[in-house]
């Protein structure tokens, strides 16, 4: 009886440690048109129990006091690219992929995903990788290895010979090792939808075309379409049949439409979208993620000279039409995702894409919605992320002051939680 007595107890005060009670004075739940106050959230191990409650706060639960903050959902990417070897274009990538091992690469991309999630940012999609190595680090993160965002990840991009996603552009002929070519490279529908089955033999979340041209590879004209309207068809209808969102990287009009027009579930970038391919996304309910910080990323690439002059011809392209473009997305009522390109410019940054959206004609709260609810429509997540909701996964994060009254707060994060565990907590110090 004894036993039993203490037995009891111990398992009390278990679920006693497991309860922790965030309190700030305001709080944004990721879909209201407001920011309410105060803000307080009770979470019970890796779930959020109650926001906001009326009755009195669970006895012995663990309260941290954040003050003169905003609580909010943790943030969420829905482009990246954590990967190692460096940044730039493809000719800096290439000659780490010459020099360095995939090992090494592969833990290089440890402090990017560690960086990235104490920015705030606890859920991200990874657009690109090679070798297998964002597999590696989704795996990693998921499973406690290392520290890092959750993941939602391809296994490699698919795209056509010479396009934009051929990652082996710019080798010498014979210069690879038949193994390094890419193997989601492919032609004509039958090699699409092989392309598709490999990524989701290999583990893939999501599937990417790259259905343009683009920016940062040195031998494609930037708005190009590279798939026809059969081969688009063949890939979204494959990704969808074997229950896979897919993403296109697009900038010109033509291959964006294509895309569209096959069911695509989102755009990326997009720098030269046309009416009719804005209007087709509307009636569609295809996602626009701008990655905006990609373009601030090709900016100071240039201004730094960093960049073949290949890349600086076709990113002066894509400055000057983006913010035109986010403009009539907006007012045509496109859904907006959140999403930056991380990789482009330095990871750890991904905040700075909500001024950008806001400078670009967003509103404050619908920047924020952009981050949090928005995103995890797009991701297939929002059955369990993206609201402060009784019951969804307890991924939070604090900002100083108020968000809606300036969006840079939202660069200045100073707590993160992720699925209950603290993971920054600066006013703890």
């Amino acid at each position: 009886m004894r036993v039993a007595s203490f037995c009891f107890f111990f398992l009390t005060v278990s679920s006693w440690a497991q309860v922790v009670v965030l309190k700030a004075d305001r709080l944004f739940d990721g879909q209201s048109n407001t920011v309410v106050s105060p803000g307080v959230v009770v979470i019970n191990g890796t779930r959020i129990e109650s926001v906001n409650p009326t009755g009195p706060l669970p006895a012995g639960a663990r309260v941290i006091e954040l003050g003169d903050a905003t609580l909010l959902p943790g943030f969420m990417d829905a482009h990246t690219h954590l990967r190692g070897g460096g940044q730039g274009d493809s000719a800096t990538r290439q000659l780490a992929g010459l020099t360095q091992s995939i090992p090494e690469r592969t833990l290089s991309a440890v402090p990017m995903a560690r960086v990235t999630l104490r920015a705030g940012f606890t859920t991200i999609r990874d657009l690109g990788g090679a070798q297998m190595m964002n597999i590696g680090l989704r795996e990693g993160i998921s499973k406690g290895y290392v520290e890092g965002p959750r993941m939602l990840t391809v296994v490699n991009s698919i795209g056509t010979t010479g396009g934009h996603c051929d990652s082996t552009n710019g080798y010498m002929p014979g210069a690879l090792a038949e193994g390094m070519e890419n193997p989601a490279v492919a032609n004509g529908p039958d090699g699409i939808r092989a392309a598709v089955r490999w990524n989701v033999k290999n583990g893939a979340d999501v599937i990417k075309v790259c259905a343009t041209g683009g920016v940062m590879s040195l031998n494609n004209d930037v708005d190009s379409p590279q798939l026809t309207q059969e081969e688009m068809n063949a890939l979204v209808d494959q990704a969808h049949s074997m229950g896979k969102k897919a993403a296109a990287h697009a900038h010109g009009p033509e291959g964006a439409k294509r895309a569209i027009r096959a069911g695509i579930d989102s755009i990326e970038h997009g720098s030269f979208l046309d009416d009719e391919a804005l209007r087709l996304m509307v009636e569609k309910g295809t996602y626009y993620v701008p990655t905006l910080m990609a373009y601030e990323g090709v900016k100071e690439g240039i201004a730094g000279g960093r960049l073949d002059p290949r890349v600086v011809r076709k990113g002066k392209l894509a400055l000057d039409a983006i913010d035109r473009t986010v403009r009539r997305a907006i007012a045509a009522g496109v859904k907006i995702a959140f999403g930056t390109d991380a990789g482009v410019y330095p990871h750890g940054r991904n905040a700075g894409e909500f001024r950008l959206l806001v400078e670009h004609g967003m509103t404050p709260v619908a920047a924020l919605r952009a981050a949090t609810s928005a995103t995890a429509d797009l991701l297939g997540v929002a059955d369990r992320l993206g609201t402060l909701t009784p019951g969804k996964i307890a991924d939070l994060v604090a900002v100083p002051g108020d968000p809606v009254a300036d969006i840079r707060q939202t660069e200045r994060v100073f707590f993160v939680m992720k699925e209950g565990t603290v993971y920054r907590n600066d006013r703890a110090r």
